[in-house]
């Protein structure tokens, strides 16, 4: 377990019904510690480990019996296949209906997992995270498309809900955003964000940003656009100009691209609730807006934003700030005492670990096809 949660109890916030019975079943035991679920959905980093994932013996026993259920996941993988076209339709029926869209970032594929799990709408994939795991970099333009391609895949086949992927600046001119969106839908993504930074870029909250002109980027949405083959498929338009050229300028572009068919428009980096307001306030299409823990956007509620108007909210790195310290605190424990015993408790058991990766239901697949019942 990485983070605390509050997430929203509405099953109807759920896509199927093993997940409905799942995210009830997990809220109840796995998140006890933290309390009962609220309508807010936020991400709270916790600062210590010991305060995210104490483990008494009835809590324990409570997530094993959760996750007798999980049998029904892999049996789903065989039987409740659910298509790239159905997570697409699904990404925009969130989009058409009432209420904000919660999008938590994951940074490998167990973290997506828990995620979707939980009972969140959509997951995230982007670059920060996923640079870090796969390469253990930072987010300045080391990884290609095919290494954010290959992970989106492996990402988007775990899943039942729809992924969004980083795009980056579609990793070059036209041509290579025509590419890129072709490797993301064919990979598995139901939608892309793509960015007006000029190449190489960084990440969004790093300073020394530039961006590209306002039509050059048109050019690039407008090649999207050109490439998907699903209409479903999300293209969200992100702008960076907010640092490089003030609000003004951001706001400019954001309804520029919106105007050009961009189904979501994102500004980066506001700095204040009152540029989150004037965003909501002077941008008329549907937005997207990033709560990245430590950033320059200050952090507000999932209800705060969608009450501002705000349309999706993805929390991008906190999964990876708490797994920081997460390791961090069990490798101090091993180097103190040559054990890991002292962290025992915050720890999910073996069997737990088993269960949430269907371990028992895998292994049990040759019997059942001997038996004829899979």
């Amino acid at each position: 377990m990485a983070a605390q949660f509050v997430l929203d109890d509405d099953p109807k916030a759920l896509l199927h019904l093993r997940q409905q019975d799942f995210g009830h079943r997990f809220r109840q035991g796995f998140f006890k510690h933290i309390g009962q679920p609220t309508h807010v959905a936020t991400p709270r980093f916790a600062g210590a480990l010991s305060e995210i994932v104490p483990q008494p013996p009835t809590r324990r026993r409570t997530i094993e019996a959760s996750t007798k259920s999980l049998g029904n996941e892999v049996r789903a993988m065989l039987h409740q296949k659910v298509t790239p076209q159905e997570k697409n339709a699904r990404l925009r029926q969130l989009l058409s209906q009432p209420g904000i869209i919660r999008s938590f970032g994951a940074h490998d594929v167990f973290t997506a997992l828990l995620v979707e799990r939980a009972g969140f709408e959509t997951v995230f994939i982007g670059g920060f995270g996923t640079s870090a795991s796969l390469l253990g970099l930072p987010d300045l333009n080391f990884l290609t498309l095919s290494e954010m391609a290959d992970a989106v895949r492996r990402m988007a086949r775990r899943l039942t809900v729809p992924l969004i992927a980083d795009g980056d600046t579609g990793h070059g001119d036209v041509h290579n955003v025509v590419r890129t969106v072709a490797e993301f839908e064919s990979a598995g993504a139901s939608g892309i964000i793509l960015e007006d930074q000029v190449v190489p870029k960084r990440c969004g909250h790093f300073e020394g940003k530039q961006v590209i002109p306002t039509e050059e980027m048109v050019l690039k949405l407008k090649a999207a656009q050109k490439a998907r083959t699903d209409p479903n498929f999300v293209i969200i338009a992100r702008t960076d100009a907010r640092e490089v050229d003030g609000l003004d300028e951001a706001i400019l572009r954001a309804n520029r691209y919106g105007e050009a068919g961009a189904d979501v428009v994102f500004i980066e980096a506001p700095m204040s609730v009152a540029e989150l307001e004037a965003i909501a306030e002077r941008v008329p299409y549907p937005k997207f807006v990033n709560m990245l823990t430590g950033g320059k956007t200050p952090i507000l509620t999932a209800k705060e934003l969608e009450q501002m108007g705000y349309k999706i909210v993805v929390y991008p790195i906190d999964t990876l700030l708490v797994t920081a310290k997460a390791i961090m605190m069990l490798t101090q424990a091993l180097m103190e005492t040559g054990t890991t015993l002292s962290v025992h408790d915050r720890m999910v058991s073996f069997d737990e670990l088993k269960a949430l990766l269907g371990v028992d239901e895998w292994l049990s697949l040759r019997d059942e096809l001997r038996a004829g019942s899979v």
